[in-house]
């Protein structure tokens, strides 16, 4: 009867475990784009400007991507539970700094700090999830687990929203400190501290190569999306991305002699690892890529509040907190193949009603069908992702794996953050140029606007009709004309990016089918 009450502690532990697990990746994701909607409240405060603002959440993006590895393979040598607590300490006293901080400076060196933290959680939590749980359950657990970073990643602007209209921008953070004390504690006793058996020297060349490797080519992609009017052949850009892509040949290069390199490149050859890899890739930029520009869409042009539009977006993240255990118990019968194939397609499909509904005058109740495919996709997609890439390594790459389907994830985010907003402002700027021609302004007032427009960018919505240059034609027929034209126009480039958006998602969707193999018919 000892015996019997012994397994069901344990078992139980290994859900608490879960639970704290989770919690540290629901802070971890949820910072990632909470801090959207407290951008223009934190500018006035700090009387900053747009770029420097960027950095705000730029900085938690950057020193979250290049962490990843690290963690990863730090936590595989010293054991996953040390180096999971450690980053959520980091994390819970970034998020105290980032609340007390008193200059945009101040504010952007704490974001980074935190997102040093951020990856140390989600870099092993995938791993710990995997070791601690076997068989059915493995599928169940991951199921949880991926229905949390679905949630985390589309709620962020309505726990955004409500923090800031009732409390202050500074509550972002403050809410993190008791989650983050509580999953502490929880993580302390729960949590069992899987490889870490000392064994190896760190690769200090590796982690010194890759880092510079993945900081260049992020590094690269912001300096573009921070100045669309440069070309990619831009030394500032092309200058980054070729050091990125140089290093990262030299590091694969070096990797292929060590006896204890960094990463184990002998995992890509697992064709299942790199279809699960290149999917992640995917759904960070076809999917999460997205939800940037369609916030601007619903709080700039449509004209919902950033707590209305968090509202309706719950028809995209609420499937994933009850889909998500179901999907990965499906996983154990189904495979991962074909789930990570259908829930792609979802996600296009979605994105293609979105698309067919796009028009100056839609409304919520347009798209909204395009809502729950993509929150049906993003629920389903997640579990089988993360249990093909689990299940195609030896279980001492586990910290590693979860590493770079990680990387591959945030990478995709940052591509697709860049390529979208590109997609977005050429043809925002192109349909401006063709339709300010056709309405009859004042012979004083053409050029001024045209240039106010497309100076303001996509982004700045109908409010640049509040700018000086349009002060004359207040309260005049002319402005509904230049309202219609910025709607239009926006609506124009929008129709780009989500074309872009739909090819990348089923690009992905393709690669799954083609280079994932499921355990009964593995080739590898």
């Amino acid at each position: 009867m000892s015996e019997e009450k012994s397994i069901k502690r344990q078992h139980l532990m290994h859900w608490l475990a879960l639970f704290a697990v989770c919690l540290g990746v629901f802070m971890s994701l949820l910072d990632v784009t909470v801090v959207n909607v407290a951008l223009p409240t934190i500018q006035t405060d700090f009387n900053e400007s747009f770029n420097n603002l960027q950095w705000i959440i730029n900085a938690y993006t950057m020193m979250y991507a290049v962490s990843l590895l690290l963690f990863a393979k730090l936590g595989d040598l010293f054991g996953r539970k040390h180096l999971f607590q450690i980053g959520m300490l980091i994390f819970t006293l970034g998020s105290l700094a980032s609340a007390l901080a008193q200059s945009g400076l101040a504010l952007n060196l704490a974001r980074g700090f935190q997102g040093i933290g951020g990856a140390g959680m989600m870099s092993l939590s995938m791993a710990i999830v995997a070791s601690t749980f076997q068989g059915r359950e493995r599928g169940i657990a991951l199921g949880i687990w991926s229905s949390v970073i679905g949630l985390a990643t589309a709620l962020g602007p309505l726990a955004g929203g409500i923090l800031v209209q009732f409390f202050s921008w500074r509550a972002i953070f403050l809410v993190n400190l008791p989650i983050g004390l509580i999953a502490l504690v929880m993580g302390f006793f729960f949590i069992d501290n899987t490889a870490g058996q000392h064994q190896g020297r760190i690769d200090w060349l590796g982690i010194i190569i890759s880092t510079g490797a993945v900081f260049s080519l992020i590094m690269g992609l912001l300096q573009k999306e921070q100045h669309p009017g440069w070309t990619w052949l831009n030394i500032h850009v092309s200058g980054l991305l070729t050091l990125g892509i140089v290093l990262l040949i030299v590091f694969i290069l070096i990797e292929l002699r060590l006896n204890d390199p960094m990463m184990d490149m002998h995992i890509f050859k697992s064709w299942t690892f790199v279809g699960a890899a290149l999917a992640s890739f995917a759904l960070g930029a076809g999917l999460y890529a997205f939800y940037t520009y369609l916030t601007v869409l619903m709080q700039n042009y449509i004209g919902y509040s950033a707590m209305q539009t968090g509202v309706r977006q719950l028809a995209i993240s609420l499937f994933s907190l009850f889909l998500g255990p179901i999907i990965g118990i499906l996983t154990n019968r189904w495979g991962n193949r074909w789930l990570i194939f259908g829930g792609l397609t979802f996600i296009g499909c979605g994105l293609l009603i979105i698309q067919y509904a796009l028009s100056p005058t839609m409304t919520y109740i347009d798209f909204v069908a395009g809502f729950v495919l993509m929150g049906i996709g993003n629920a389903t997609v997640n579990p089988p992702l993360s249990s093909a890439a689990v299940s195609s390594v030896d279980p001492k790459h586990l910290g590693m794996a979860s590493g770079i389907i990680n990387v591959f994830r945030q990478f995709g985010i940052s591509f697709g953050v860049v390529m979208l907003g590109i997609q977005l402002t050429s043809g925002y700027q192109t349909k401006i140029n063709h339709l300010i021609g056709a309405v009859q302004l004042p012979a004083n007032a053409i050029d001024g606007i045209k240039h106010g427009l497309l100076a303001a960018g996509p982004f700045s919505g109908k409010e640049v009709l509040h700018s000086p240059q349009a002060a004359q034609l207040r309260n005049t027929p002319f402005m509904d004309q230049l309202s219609t034209i910025v709607t239009r126009a926006f609506d124009y480039g929008f129709s780009h990016v989500l074309t872009m958006s739909i090819a990348l998602v089923f690009i992905g969707a393709l690669a799954a089918a083609i280079m994932i193999r499921d355990k009964h018919t593995s080739l590898n």
